[in-house]
């Protein structure tokens, strides 16, 4: 960890699926951290590995770095700038570095840099890619973006959130980054879907596809990633439909402000969107695979397979 001299305290404001694992990491580092959620049960676990707990947002204030974690872009603002948020303390205390690791718009955080830059607490943008299976792994990693003094200072502690960060620019850049890349992932997790029901409506196994398939160079980490699910169809929730649904509207809200044409993406865009409208907007986005089936007349049952995801793998 970074040297006991040199070491910063730091905060976390949102305790939820990937604050917690996030959080535990930086604790498993020896790192001095307090830790708010509105609901304070979620913040227990960490509390009994070390983390110590406070009342209200505002009291983070104090910490020099403070990590946050929200689940949209209205989370966002009530979290920093509402009345019991963290910027709301009437001593005028503020960190000097906040860095939301959440997918929200760039009017959001653009709105959060401006404000809280006038209490001179600089805003790095560091939204994260992995659910939280991926960060108790190891393998998460983040685009940051912002001042680069800022990065330098909290540049210690991302990285030990997983395989390491990438400073990707000033201002607003690390969130077109993180949609760009959930719109690949939206693209990917469809093909991967098309093809294994080619297969298994021509008599291929899920399981040998995927294990051929891994073994190729068009395997990744990803694909590797979600063959259990897609061989014992575990849609329990990584990452929900109705989640990959949001990042869609956003980043083709993205490409259209850029008259930038996406329409592979576009398409996806409506099966996403079909995916909640027929009930799986709290399942995972892996049953993608479950409505293409549907569309191709294959009914599917789980292989009950014993199949590595990969995410034990050496780098």
């Amino acid at each position: 960890m970074v040297g006991h001299e040199n070491a910063h305290r730091l905060g976390w404001l949102g305790t939820g699926r990937m604050g917690v694992e996030m959080a535990r990491r930086l604790l498993g580092a020896g790192c001095d951290l307090a830790v708010y959620n509105r609901s304070s049960a979620k913040a227990e676990p960490l509390v009994r590995l070390g983390a110590k707990p406070v009342s209200t947002a505002a009291e983070l204030a104090v910490r020099d770095i403070v990590f946050i974690t929200v689940g949209s872009s209205d989370d966002l603002i009530s979290a920093v700038l509402g009345r019991d948020g963290l910027m709301s303390g009437v001593n005028g205390a503020a960190p000097r570095v906040l860095v939301d690791c959440s997918t929200v718009s760039t009017e959001a955080s653009a709105r959060i840099r401006a404000e809280i830059a006038d209490r001179g607490t600089a805003l790095l943008a560091a939204p994260v890619m992995g659910n939280p299976k991926v960060v108790r792994a190891g393998k998460m990693t983040a685009a940051v973006s912002g001042p680069r003094d800022a990065f330098v200072m909290a540049e210690p502690y991302l990285t030990m959130l997983g395989r390491g960060v990438t400073y990707v620019g000033e201002g607003e850049v690390a969130r077109t980054v993180k949609l760009c890349h959930n719109l690949f992932l939206g693209v990917v997790a469809q093909s991967l879907a098309e093809i294994t029901v080619l297969a298994e409506k021509s008599g291929i196994s899920r399981q040998a596809f995927l294990a051929c398939l891994n073994k190729s160079v068009m395997g990744s980490l990803f694909t590797g990633y979600k063959t259990p699910a897609y061989v014992n169809l575990d849609f329990e929730p990584t990452f929900t439909a109705t989640l990959l649904r949001k990042d869609f509207d956003l980043g083709l809200a993205a490409a259209r402000e850029h008259e930038v044409p996406m329409p592979v993406a576009a398409i996806v865009h409506q099966l996403i969107q079909g995916l909640v409208g027929r009930g799986y907007g709290d399942a995972d986005f892996a049953a993608l695979l479950q409505q293409q089936a549907e569309a191709a007349g294959l009914t599917l049952v789980s292989e009950h397979a014993d199949v590595p995801d990969g995410l034990d793998t050496p780098e």
